[in-house]
C-alpha cells in the first residue's frame, strides 16, 4: 500500500459502518449499518459528512452532528395530504410507500400512508426524519482508488 492509500479524498471508494441517532442520543435503528461511496460531492453523502471525512484515514471514527436542513430537511406541512381511500389498492396499511399519490399528478416523491380512517387516507410526502436533527457516528473501513472508468460513470450518473 502507498503511504496515501488510505486517505479519504476526492476520487477515491469509501467504506463506512456508521449508525444514526436523534438529537436525545437515542438510536435510531438497532443495528450499524455499511455504506460505500465515491468521495467528491457525487451526491451519495451529506455534504456536511464529506466535509468532515476529507483527509481522515481509515480505521478513524467520527462523530457527525446535522440540524435538519443539512440532513433530512424540515418538516414541510405542504408535503401532508388527504386523498380517498378509493385511489389506493385494495390491500393497503399504515407505513406502505407510494411513488407519487395514486390517481394524482404524476410525481417522483415517496409518500407514506400515516392513517387510514374510513374513506380518507393520510400521506406524508416528507422524509420519515424530515425536521429532526441527527448524529451519525461513522467508522472508515476502507479506501481504494476509483479508476478511470468508475469516475466517468459516476459523473454522468450524478450530472457532473
Amino acid at each position: 500500500m502507498q503511504e496515501h492509500d488510505d486517505i479519504v479524498s476526492e476520487g477515491r471508494w469509501v467504506s463506512l459502518r456508521y449508525r444514526l441517532y436523534d438529537s436525545t442520543a437515542q438510536a435510531l435503528e438497532d443495528h450499524d449499518r455499511d455504506e460505500t461511496y465515491l468521495h467528491g460531492g457525487f451526491g451519495h453523502l451529506f455534504p456536511k459528512i464529506e466535509e468532515i471525512l476529507e483527509g481522515r484515514r481509515v480505521g478513524e471514527h467520527v462523530s457527525v452532528y446535522l440540524e435538519p436542513e443539512d440532513a433530512f430537511g424540515d418538516y414541510d406541512a405542504a408535503l401532508l395530504h388527504i386523498a380517498e381511500r378509493g385511489r389506493f389498492p385494495e390491500a393497503l396499511e399504515v407505513g406502505m410507500d407510494f411513488e407519487g399519490i395514486p390517481g394524482g399528478e404524476a410525481d417522483d416523491r415517496i409518500y407514506t400512508v400515516t392513517d387510514i380512517v374510513g374513506d380518507t387516507v393520510v400521506v406524508d410526502g416528507n422524509h420519515p426524519l424530515a425536521g429532526i436533527a441527527v448524529r451519525f457516528d461513522l467508522e472508515i473501513t476502507g479506501v481504494r482508488p476509483a479508476t478511470d472508468e468508475e469516475l466517468e460513470t459516476e459523473r454522468a450518473r450524478w450530472g457532473h
